[in-house]
């Protein structure tokens, strides 16, 4: 019989291991299509045949898809000896793949601001392929006020030291004069800090507030998270 093991299947999917399941299934703990199952080798069909542990059906999921508000002092890792990471925020009951997911994208330490976090491979590699030139919007609070000089210089493209100038960037300033949208095509090291030190200026806050057509949900607080929305999976996935 094709499929997948019983205990690879309910391991991957409740994060436990599969030491762990063997010993549920091995104490009648696990029904498949309402039989009890007792042999962890025993083929499932995922998608066809009802798992159940402990009276309760899991599902399988083959994809995950998280928008996280990222909090300042959070790192852009999935582990980290000193600070906390983005994936220790996420708690196991809420999603089936934890060990698998990873970000997309990064934010610095003291960056706020969305970030998307999944196990899909291929969607993150279209969002983070350079060809692409995938838009990401940031607000930014600055030392000082902005005029139309740097908003000329970041719609050339400026340099930062790196061996080449930045793509055109746009720059939006906004009734406060120290504040503004900046929105990239592009993703370099610490690229919109280098980028105001170059005219002079100093970012004093910054907050990415969309990727592609990916808004940040304003009534997401700083180190929360929800699954993405089947309209917003499918403004990422229209990116080619």
């Amino acid at each position: 019989m094709s499929g997948m093991r019983l205990d690879k299947y309910l391991s991957e999917m409740g994060n436990q291991s599969r030491t762990e399941i063997k010993q549920y299934i091995k104490k009648g703990r696990v029904t498949v299509n309402g039989q009890t199952q007792k042999q962890p080798e025993r083929k499932v069909a995922p998608g066809r045949d009802a798992v159940c542990l402990d009276g309760k059906e899991v599902l399988f999921v083959k994809n995950e898809y998280f928008m996280f508000h990222k909090p300042a002092g959070c790192v852009s890792a999935t582990k980290d000896a000193v600070h906390k990471t983005v994936l220790d925020y996420i708690d196991e009951a809420d999603c089936h793949r934890k060990k698998e997911l990873f970000l997309v994208g990064r934010l610095d330490r003291d960056t706020e601001g969305l970030l998307l976090l999944t196990n899909d491979g291929e969607l993150a590699h279209r969002l983070l392929s350079p060809k692409n030139h995938v838009e990401k919007q940031y607000f930014v609070r600055l030392k000082n006020p902005l005029n139309e000089e740097e908003k000329e210089r970041f719609s050339a493209g400026i340099d930062i030291g790196d061996e080449k100038p930045t793509r055109p960037a746009e720059l939006e300033i906004l009734k406060e004069e120290n504040e503004a949208y900046v929105t990239l095509t592009e993703g370099r090291f610490h690229q919109i800090k280098r980028m105001f030190e170059s005219c002079g200026n100093e970012v004093l806050y910054l907050k990415r507030i969309r990727m592609g057509g990916l808004w940040l949900d304003e009534n997401l607080p700083a180190g929360q998270y929800r699954p993405l929305s089947a309209a917003e999976l499918e403004l990422l996935k229209a990116i080619n």
